[in-house]
């Protein structure tokens, strides 16, 4: 049987958003998992995959470090020798190309966002650009998760157009995230999922509660997510102002998505944002930025998008979501769940990853 090494720095980010893949994958092939541990890496060996744990420093930039996890990837290839290996998220795509190359193992990668590295114009993304360049030469096939990081890659000369492909995001579980009922609340709730960081847009999204609740909206906002920089007080403060609810990380968002009205991610960058996708199937209308990643989840009717970085441009989004009914935004969220169904289904995208892959 012919052998398939996924290589990701999350365990979380599998377990979440892969495991229909790697269920699949492993009914026809032998399948090899090498991740960080990031939680949720008890739900890997059920989808009959084998796996293996290892310590990567997924945001930092020591080259020490990140020469550790390369000999790590090279010696892991070696040892199981597969057939193919397929790479998530910016390191394992780098750092798991460069060991492919170097082994002679035919490789693909996914490239699930650009990351910091590419919004600027300065030495990191110089040197961004030079690694992905090197790691991906030789790969099988890149895939991407919006055709407008295609584009960067392809104008950048990283990747030849010939050997990339564009999936909708990992795809959306519509049966775990089925179409729930729309609540009625009293005041209007917002929900954010995510990392609570600068990033994701999360300063504005502050600051745009605190200016509706000052011009009398009533409305609140759940938030759930670590936090990954210093936000303990400014969450702190805005609970004791009685708009936020913080409730921290959550094993099953479902019920929060259930209480909400709508889904709010003014993000900075994304490859495919799934906390939109499972929000819009669960039939609640959702607020995003309008960049690569984010603008794809809203159809007509299914939501409103905002200019990212802007407080003020996010603030009238809400406010508008406030100020239309309750059966308005019913019908938001049934067009966007609609949307899900035609676009976003996962086992379309899974099929479709099999069949690229391995086409």
């Amino acid at each position: 049987m012919k052998r398939v090494m996924i290589i990701s720095n999350s365990s979380f980010g599998i377990a979440a958003f892969r495991k229909e893949l790697l269920s699949a994958l492993a009914g026809d092939y032998e399948v090899y998992v090498l991740t960080g541990d990031t939680g949720r890496a008890d739900e890997i060996p059920e989808t009959g995959c084998n796996l293996t744990l290892i310590d990567v420093d997924r945001r930092g930039t020591n080259p020490v470090r990140d020469f550790g996890l390369l000999l790590k990837y090279l010696k892991y290839i070696k040892r199981i020798k597969p057939d193919i290996v397929l790479t998530y998220t910016i390191k394992p795509n780098v750092y798991g190309g460069l060991a492919c190359r170097l082994t002679g193992t035919p490789y693909a990668a996914n490239v699930t966002g650009l990351g910091t590295a590419f919004e600027g114009t300065g030495i990191l993304r110089k040197i961004a650009t030079v690694l992905n360049r090197i790691a991906l030469r030789k790969a099988k096939v890149v895939f991407f998760e919006n055709s407008d990081n295609r584009e960067l890659f392809t104008r950048e000369r990283i990747v030849d157009e010939s050997r990339t492909h564009v999936l909708h995001g990992a795809g959306v579980n519509l049966d775990r995230f089925y179409c729930q009922p729309y609540p009625d609340n009293e005041e209007l709730r917002f929900l954010f999922v995510g990392r609570v960081m600068k990033e994701k847009g999360v300063d504005e999204l502050l600051e745009s509660m605190r200016r509706l609740v000052a011009d009398g909206f009533k409305c609140s906002l759940d938030i759930l997510g670590h936090y990954e920089e210093n936000y303990e007080s400014i969450l702190n403060k805005a609970t004791q102002e009685g708009w936020l609810r913080y409730h921290g990380s959550q094993p099953d968002v479902r019920p929060y998505i259930a209480a909400c009205d709508c889904f709010v991610l003014p993000s900075y960058h994304e490859g495919m944002a799934n906390t939109n996708l499972e929000c819009a199937s669960s039939g609640r209308p959702i607020i995003t930025s309008d960049i690569p990643g984010c603008r794809e989840a809203v159809t007509d009717g299914s939501g409103f998008l905002c200019e990212p970085k802007n407080p003020e441009s996010l603030c009238n989004a809400m406010k508008k979501m406030i100020e239309v009914s309750r059966e308005e935004r019913e019908q938001m969220g049934k067009a966007g769940r609609a949307h899900m169904e035609n676009v976003f289904d996962r086992r379309k995208v899974v099929s479709e990853t099999i069949r690229v892959l391995f086409g």
